[in-house]
């Protein structure tokens, strides 16, 4: 694994490792670390949906495939606390098509993902939204485009929209402007079947 991509993404290539992963426990786990730093098992429970002791054996597992290691004690020296070892995390399906174990570990995490992700517009609509104020409301939305591209093109247009975040990703909190929140991005490619092209208009 490896984290030298520009949004400073762990790279997972390991089948287990994105096996290990694919549990919602753990994508919880791994999300609040990423989003709220260092904590322990304790504090981490009642975010996750797990006792203490069930979240610390999955924080042991995380950390036996190098998601999670162990962070600068807190006020509590009794206390383990953990971090994540990156700011997001990404896999991908393996090049090779023979190579049955790491499709089948990628699909299983990228399903995982898809159901936890599934949910976040409704619930930001319905808790989030009305609460914001009207310049922050007049920001938020979607958009669904379809576009007719090669999968020369379709990484292109990823490793763009990269490149524009990734300024962003990086930054040191102090050089955040005082109004900065947080915002969440969903970026979904789904590239349609062969049986679904018609011509090629968007």
């Amino acid at each position: 694994m490896d984290s030298g991509n520009r949004l400073g993404d762990i790279e997972i290539t390991d089948p287990q490792a994105m096996r290990a992963l694919a549990h919602p426990v753990r994508l919880a786990i791994l999300e609040r670390l990423q989003r709220h730093g260092p904590a322990t098992a304790t504090q981490l429970a009642p975010d996750v949906g797990a006792t203490p002791s069930v979240t610390s054996w999955h924080l042991r597992h995380l950390a036996s495939f190098g998601l999670v290691r162990d962070a600068e004690p807190g006020p509590d020296r009794r206390q383990r606390r953990w971090e994540a070892v990156a700011r997001g995390f990404r896999f991908e399906a393996p090049e090779d098509p023979d190579d049955e174990e790491g499709w089948s570990a990628a699909r299983v995490l990228s399903r995982e993902m898809f159901l936890r992700s599934g949910d976040l517009p409704n619930r930001w609509a319905a808790e989030v939204e009305p609460k914001l104020e009207p310049v922050w409301r007049r920001l938020a939305g979607l958009a669904n485009t379809r576009v007719v591209v090669s999968t020369d093109e379709l990484a292109a247009i990823e490793d763009a929209m990269e490149h524009i975040l990734a300024p962003y990703v990086m930054r040191d909190e102090a050089a955040r402007p005082a109004d900065a929140r947080g915002v969440r991005l969903l970026r979904y490619a789904l590239p349609e079947g062969a049986e679904d092209q018609t011509g090629g208009t968007p």
